[in-house]
């Protein structure tokens, strides 16, 4: 079945230990596998009988090997999972790339006070600022975490306050101020901006929130004390007391902490449950002693990755592992690709020691794995256990739900799609507020779930302000118009996965914002994608859907609903019938008597009667989600294309040379286009990045 050319270089394979990666005909990665000797390991596959097994299914799909030989397993065990994240192979356990952590942050060099002049107005930078950061760190400033979640950062921060009054406002507000702020008044801050702490006394406070972080509270206690006392013994009450209340605080938040230790300062508890095909890894989090709290994982590919990894396990002579083992194993090598590794790791179930060898190589610094804890570190890894436990029942809850809500759907609507669980719905709504910055949103259902790496918004424009028809018909055009002129040229052919990506412009106005966003979970990360303007980019070329994967569909979604009545609908079938659709996928959501929710009626392009589905249908229920959630999507796009155009921020965008990141720092440093505008050339031109030649530019353009 496999070609002469394949077998000969699997035969010439060396005996040395190694990662390899599986392709077939449509060069996709099927699978990505570590050996200590690649030629036993590789042969195996192809010359045993694997029969109709998911091995067997995998070993007749392959058409071209590639390898790597390596030093040691180690090695070949960090490279295997970097591969692994890079490719996302079909029948590897993979995690969703999420480890976008949050840090608390302190400004300024560590273990260095700036020095002050006498008589000087106050500097940010003698006085830092603490903050909550995400993304890559520099030396510059000094990281704490990460931390599982925002909350945990906040939350520290806030103790921060409490205990050593430190500031949190931008620098440039630090700046302007002339009198104290609120916090000052509720004992939350020093008042560095106006002078009333010395550089001295505010770097001994900083030092010691230092310490609270890495768990050192007791020393920061001590020193505190002995502080206090130095003072009383000159008389000097005033600063005695406020240090004596330094140490009620503190003291109170220790008191306060619901799980603290002595001994552990960062740990790491992982703790795996795999039940009904699916697998949770909880993951939580101890930092300086305190407990942050955790985080669920849930991988994909599990029975087929599952079913390869026993093969391997059988050739490698080690047993069968459990299941739970091999997903806690390719958690860690996957997590900790780029996260720093805390020195200790609390696990469910055991780990090999080539993965904490070679986690150890990659930090530097010696890693130890515990699976069988005491004291403590019990009742953390029982914590993780239980929240991995609820966490995966709770997942299995919701995607049967989501399954049984697609079911009456397809069975409400009389539809017949080829397989329930590739079922795929696309969802248009318009926004505007009194015709301006109209957009579009296209929000995709699909695999029982919103994918939420498939939507798209397309900025509208060249119609009439307030025109929602008009903008409708524009954004089906510019959605379908490629898909039908695919088909009308090759009709019984599906385009190749690895088609290029191209930017068209097949409508009047700007490119069509091809976003990328995430999952709106909590209100803070819904505030941030409303107040972030959308950066507008080319539409890409519709690729195959994939479980998990982006861009549109090469083929017309089962079901295309659009947010509206009878209007919306017949212009919805107007654009089919010119592109030569079927019009029997379009359905519009028209809304019931009064406006209600549960009272929507859904009216069709192909003619049919209007339907009620019931109040409490889920068919319905799944219908109001995805039309809510298109809601949602173009309104928060909306919003911060107006604010965009409203403020003037495509000012700067026009400027040659001044890119994303360096018209973020001049909006970070100035606080916005007005502050740049009002800004020298020679305060321009001390922004990293900003050369003078360039704030001059910057300078002409804003004025």
């Amino acid at each position: 079945m496999h070609s002469e050319e394949l077998l000969a270089q699997v035969a010439a394979l060396p005996a040395l230990p190694g990662v390899y990666r599986y392709y077939d005909a449509d060069a996709s990665v099927l699978y990505v596998g570590k050996a200590r000797n690649l030629k036993k390991r590789v042969s195996s596959y192809f010359t045993k009988n694997h029969g109709g097994t998911r091995i067997g299914h995998m070993v007749g799909k392959i058409v071209r090997l590639e390898t790597t030989v390596v030093r040691s397993e180690a090695e070949a065990l960090l490279l295997e999972n970097n591969l692994i994240k890079t490719l996302a192979p079909r029948y590897n356990i993979l995690f969703r790339d999420d480890k976008s952590y949050p840090y608390l942050k302190i400004t300024g060099a560590p273990d260095r006070q700036p020095m002050v002049r006498e008589g000087s107005a106050p500097s940010a930078v003698a006085f830092p600022r603490v903050a909550y950061y995400r993304g890559a760190v520099d030396r510059k400033h000094r990281y704490f975490g990460p931390y599982p979640s925002a909350w945990a950062v906040k939350e520290s921060i806030q103790l921060l306050q409490k205990v050593f009054r430190l500031r949190t406002c931008e620098d440039t507000v630090f700046a302007n101020r002339t009198r104290p702020c609120l916090l000052y008044q509720i004992k939350r801050c020093t008042g560095p901006c106006v002078g009333l702490v010395s550089a001295e006394d505010y770097h001994q406070d900083v030092l010691n929130a230092e310490a609270f972080l890495r768990g050192d509270a007791q020393s920061v206690l001590n020193a505190l004390e002995t502080r206090m006392m130095t003072h009383a013994e000159k008389l000097e009450f005033e600063q005695a007391a406020e240090l004596r209340n330094q140490m009620s605080a503190l003291s109170k938040v220790l008191h306060q902490q619901s799980v603290e230790t002595a001994s552990d300062k960062d740990v790491d508890i992982l703790a795996v449950r795999v039940q009904g095909g699916k697998a949770c890894a909880n993951l939580a989090m101890v930092r300086g002693g305190r407990h942050l709290g955790d985080r669920a994982y849930f991988p994909s590919h599990i029975e087929d990755a599952a079913a390869l990894q026993e093969f391997d396990d059988a050739e490698d002579a080690a047993g069968t592992r459990p299941v739970e083992e091999q997903v806690l194993e390719a958690f860690i090598a996957q997590h900790y690709i780029g996260v720093p590794v805390p020195p200790a790791l609390i696990t469910s179930h055991p780990v090999s020691p080539e993965l904490v060898e070679a986690l150890s190589q990659q930090a530097g610094t010696r890693i130890g794995a515990t699976h069988n804890p005491r004291g403590q570190r019990r009742l953390w890894l029982e914590m993780a256990e239980k929240n991995a436990e609820l966490q995966l029942a709770r997942l299995l809850a919701e995607e049967g739900s989501q399954q049984a809500r697609t079911r009456a759907l397809v069975e409400s609507l009389d539809l017949a799609p080829d397989n329930l669980d590739t079922f795929r719905v696309e969802c248009f709504d318009i926004s505007h507020t009194a015709g301006e910055a109209t957009q579009a949103s296209c929000v995709v259902f699909h695999h029982h779930q919103m994918q939420n790496r498939e939507y798209r918004r397309y900025n509208i424009e060249g119609i009439t302000p307030g025109d929602d028809y008009a903008a409708m018909r524009q954004v089906l055009a510019r959605r379908y118009a490629r898909l039908a002129q695919a088909g009308r040229d090759t009709p019984d052919a599906t385009p190749p996965e690895d088609a290029p990506e191209e930017a068209v412009a097949e409508a009047p106005g700007e490119p069509v914002a091809d976003v990328e966003v995430q999952a709106i979970a909590d209100p803070q990360a819904a505030a941030a994608a409303e107040a972030q303007p959308e950066a507008a980019t080319a539409e890409a070329r519709p690729r195959r859907a994939k479980p998990g994967g982006g861009g549109s569909a090469q083929r017309l979604p089962d079901l295309v609903l659009v947010d509206g009545g009878r209007g919306q609908v017949s212009m919805a079938r107007e654009v089919f019938a010119e592109l030569g659709l079927d019009l029997s996928v379009i359905v519009g959501v028209e809304k019931g008597e009064g406006r209600k929710v549960g009272l929507e009626e859904l009216v069709f392009a192909d003619g049919r009667d209007k339907v009620y589905l019931g109040r409490e249908s889920a068919a319905l229920m799944l219908v109001a989600q995805i039309r809510d959630e298109a809601h949602r999507f173009a309104i928060t796009g909306m919003r911060a294309r107006r604010a965009r155009v409203r403020v003037g921020g495509s000012q700067l965008e026009e400027i040659p040379g001044v890119g994303a990141k360096k018209r973020a720092r001049l909006l970070q440093r100035f606080g916005g286009v007005r502050g740049v505008a009002a800004a020298s050339v020679e305060d321009i031109a001390t922004v990293e990045g900003i050369s003078r030649e360039l704030a001059e530019e910057i300078y002409r353009a804003l004025h």
